[in-house]
């Protein structure tokens, strides 16, 4: 069945590859986007397919459309860009929220909400299952972003308590591929853009602290199999690669597969980074036969082919923070 499908954040670096493959699938796809942190490069390929519309357009605003689902990707997810504006962020993630979940009332609309694995803040259960609450410093500076997540998450399920709207939750932990922004400010990026350009390879802390990621095309295909999945799976679902390395293991293994002749260096650990993140993803397993098949070591090539084909100084930083 052909389906009119909503996306916010839509020309970002995965709205953008969500938009994609439902426009493939046939549906008729709004992608929208106000293009702060994404480039309309992102979705140009499919302007001229009859199935696509893009409207430039912040959620903090309401907008009135006649849907069938919602994919709510939108809000800065670097931490250089959403500690830019922190009220913004937060305004995105919650205003944002209701508008969006308005919409979807009004139109009877499956909506999935883009969550995070920051959720769990500096978590001291490992790896992080969902139902583990978290441990969130509520007014530090990461917290506009955890904190409007979370406050997201709520709204969701009150949505779903009061209204019966049909919603999902994906709490996405950190992924890469073609299409990041450059100057995103995330580990991936960064480090591959400085060893390409023989550049010193920044890591904040020692190395030690872990992260598991997950290929974009795997975190795409289990947030597609989220929304078609059963009405009556409401709870949040991880959806990472739960394969952990320390930032140093990351850095090392991207020198060597760009034959860079960078240099380590290291910098202070900012305030409430979190020191381990691994995503237990039983529920997945469970609920949608979803695991990633894509190894970081494959994942990391390809993400660096990628970035070998761009003219970096066609990507405007979308904040001085990067």
């Amino acid at each position: 069945m052909i389906k009119r499908i909503v996306v916010t954040g839509g020309a970002g670096f995965l709205g953008s590859h969500i938009c994609e493959r439902l426009v493939d699938d046939g549906h008729d796809v709004i992608c929208l986007d106000n293009f702060f942190t994404s480039q309309k490069s992102n979705v140009a390929h499919l302007l001229d397919r009859p199935n696509f519309e893009l409207i430039r357009h912040d959620i903090v605003h309401p907008i009135w459309l006649e849907v069938d689902e919602i994919y709510n990707m939108a809000c800065p997810a670097a931490p250089g860009h959403y500690q830019y504006n922190p009220i913004k962020t937060l305004k995105t993630s919650v205003v944002g929220a209701i508008n969006m979940l308005g919409m979807a009332k009004r139109c009877n609309a499956k909506i999935l909400q883009a969550s995070t694995s920051e959720v769990y803040g500096d978590p001291e259960v490992h790896p992080q299952i969902e139902d583990y609450r978290g441990s969130v410093n509520p007014i530090g500076p990461r917290a506009c972003y955890d904190e409007g997540k979370r406050a997201a998450e709520t709204l969701f399920a009150d949505y779903n308590r009061m209204h019966r709207l049909r919603i999902k939750l994906v709490r996405i932990f950190n992924t890469y591929g073609p299409r990041m922004h450059p100057f995103d400010g995330r580990v991936v990026s960064n480090f591959i853009r400085q060893a390409l350009a023989n550049e010193p390879i920044t890591i904040f802390g020692d190395g030690s602290q872990t992260r598991s990621f997950c290929y974009r095309d795997d975190l795409c295909e289990g947030i597609i199999r989220l929304m078609n999945s059963p009405d009556d799976l409401i709870e949040p679902v991880n959806i990472g690669n739960p394969g952990e390395y320390t930032i140093g293991e990351l850095a090392k293994m991207i020198v060597e597969l760009t034959e860079s002749s960078s240099e380590l260096v290291y910098r202070p650990l900012p305030a409430d980074d979190p020191t381990r993140r691994q995503p237990n993803i039983d529920r997945a397993k469970r609920h949608l036969d979803w695991e990633p098949q894509i190894g970081l070591r494959e994942g990391l090539t390809k993400t660096i082919e990628w970035f070998k084909t761009i003219d970096a100084e066609q990507f405007r930083p979308p904040t001085p923070n990067y």
